[in-house]
């Protein structure tokens, strides 16, 4: 393992030693909450010299940071609802997010199906307004696809009703392996980060917030974090920590529900992203990612308490299943073919009178009373600009000037020389290992990937493709905790490899195990608790009552 990797690496050398470091010093800035906001805070933070401390009350990027689409991109959309600044703002940051990190900023085609050439006029108009507020290159705009081209790029689309299609160019990406290389670059740049501490009450000096107390989620201990200026990046939780504040902040969320399935690729042969219009005109995506393709996603209001694991329903299920018959050319998909599904919530930011899906993604900060500074809102694709208002923000409370942030510089994995393709084929030759396995590799590691399977290249299930080297790499530089935490966000095997999801638990706990001193309890109960998390993804909850 490189020295490199062992500089950013998210694992504390001891969790009691960490926790010392942590009461031991004055921070200028805490922040709460270890997803993309979080992270994104901590490394421009960092990167400008702040001593910086963030804590996570779950794992890294466990609630709606792992939830996503798995999309960079400036929200096509929302041209359309009048968002033109928040799309300019979002299509530019796909171009940076892509130099950090190549790897989990893929460009992609994302094909516009269209009824006739008139629509097709209209959706290019639409499209090529968005590339120019986007400043895409010449070289990267729209494509305009007819039979011929569509029976070559998508063959399984129905000609019959869409004989033309728009196709432009998006970023995929892995949402949690986003999180973590940012959270990495910051602990590189200084910050000081910790899962499993959950904060459970603030520290006050008069009338003003001096820190946090934060509670081990492993031992129990209590820690007293002090700092200048206290951020609050909890996502859907932000009300629920504003309410620790003298007197507690009124409610502003209006929190969403996002929920996404997954088929086998073989049922839903699709090569390229895909937008297909709902029955509430609405778009949804269908995202093909190796042997595996996710359909998503829904947007409703939601008042339930599951803020980490919401509820998916049946009425959620059919609604993103009952579009595709119209749009492709395959036996109707239905319950039994969902192989995975996952929901989070969106931390929206209530405006009067509109619904979930009307209303704005653009980001809101304000300061409570203690003069701890919030943030919701906002998009993935746009992390970076988020954590620069941020940062106005705490200038302000720090009463200092914090010079420039960052710029797109690369973060950890994403310091490639050439594209994925070729960086694959180069790793495929080197190691005799197969392209399909390298290519899901080099696709979550980045240039790191020769690193990782250095640890361990065999399969731990045979013929599979998550290799025995990840185990020790999430457990030693990407601080995993928990199977869980292995499974579902740092090899995404919970929904990416459904081959194998099943057989990787009990071998990969075992691994684990060996890592982390688990006894046969613990090990079993780690077990038990993925098989039962994977069961409640597929028991859909009736709706109807």
């Amino acid at each position: 393992m490189s020295e490199a990797a062992a500089s950013t690496s998210l694992t504390p050398n001891s969790r009691s030693g960490q926790l010392a470091e942590l009461g031991g010093e004055r921070f200028d800035l805490v922040i709460i909450g270890g997803g993309i906001t979080g992270a994104g805070v901590a490394r421009d933070a960092a990167r400008r010299g702040l001593r910086v401390a963030l804590v996570e009350a779950s794992d890294f990027a466990a609630g709606t940071s792992s939830r996503s689409s798995k999309l960079i991109h400036g929200g096509l959309r929302y041209l359309a609802m009048g968002e033109v600044g928040l799309v300019r703002e979002t299509a530019r940051e796909r171009q940076a997010v892509h130099q950090m990190a190549p790897h989990l900023a893929e460009p992609c085609w994302m094909v516009v199906p269209a009824r006739s050439r008139a629509s097709l006029m209209k959706i290019r108009a639409g499209i090529g307004a968005y590339e120019k507020l986007g400043a895409v290159a010449d070289a990267d705009r729209h494509l305009s696809w007819d039979r011929d081209a569509l029976a070559d790029h998508e063959p399984c689309l129905r000609q019959d009703e869409y004989p033309w299609a728009c196709a432009y160019l998006e970023y995929m990406t892995d949402d949690a392996r986003l999180v973590l290389a940012v959270l990495r670059d910051a602990v590189g740049a200084g910050a000081q980060v910790a899962s499993r501490l959950p904060v459970v009450d603030l520290i006050w000096e008069g009338n003003q917030i001096d820190g946090v107390v934060a509670e081990c989620g492993l031992s129990g201990d209590r820690v007293e974090i002090r700092a200048s200026a206290v951020v609050n990046a909890t996502g859907p939780w932000v009300e629920r920590l504003a309410r620790f504040e003298r007197p507690a902040a009124n409610d502003r969320l209006h929190p969403s529900k996002g929920v996404h399935v997954v088929v086998l690729a073989e049922r839903l042969p699709v090569q390229n992203l895909v937008i297909m219009n709902t029955s509430d005109k609405r778009s949804i995506f269908v995202l093909p990612r190796g042997d595996a393709v996710a359909i998503g996603t829904t947007d409703t209001s939601y008042h339930g308490e599951r803020l980490l694991w919401p509820e998916i329903e049946q009425i959620d299920v059919e609604y993103l299943l009952k579009p595709l018959e119209r749009y492709f050319d395959v036996e109707p998909l239905g319950f039994d073919d969902v192989v995975a599904a996952w929901s989070g919530v969106r931390p929206l930011v209530a405006q009067k009178g509109k619904e979930a899906a009307e209303i704005s993604r653009k980001e809101e900060v304000w300061v409570g009373t203690g003069g701890m500074i919030t943030i919701a809102g906002g998009k993935l694709t746009g992390f970076r600009t988020m954590a620069k208002t941020v940062l106005d923000f705490v200038a302000k409370r720090l009463g200092r000037s914090l010079g420039a942030g960052p710029g797109p510089d690369p973060i950890p994995g994403g310091d490639l020389s050439s594209n994925l393709d070729a960086h694959a084929a180069t790793v495929a030759a080197t190691t005799g290992l197969e392209r399909p396995l390298v290519d899901r590799l080099v696709r979550l590691y980045g240039n790191e990937t020769s690193q990782v399977l250095a640890l361990g290249h065999q399969p731990i299930v045979p013929g599979g493709r998550v290799v025995a080297g990840e185990v020790e790499w999430a457990v030693q530089i990407d601080g995993a905790l928990a199977l869980e935490d292995l499974i579902y966000r740092r090899t995404r095997a919970a929904w990416y490899t459904p081959a194998e999801r099943e057989d990787l638990v009990a071998p990969a706990a075992l691994l684990m195990a060996d890592l982390l001193g688990w006894d046969e309890s613990r090990t079993a109960a780690e077990v038990e608790s993925v098989q039962g998390r994977y069961a409640s993804e597929l028991q859909f909850q009736d709706s109807t009552g």
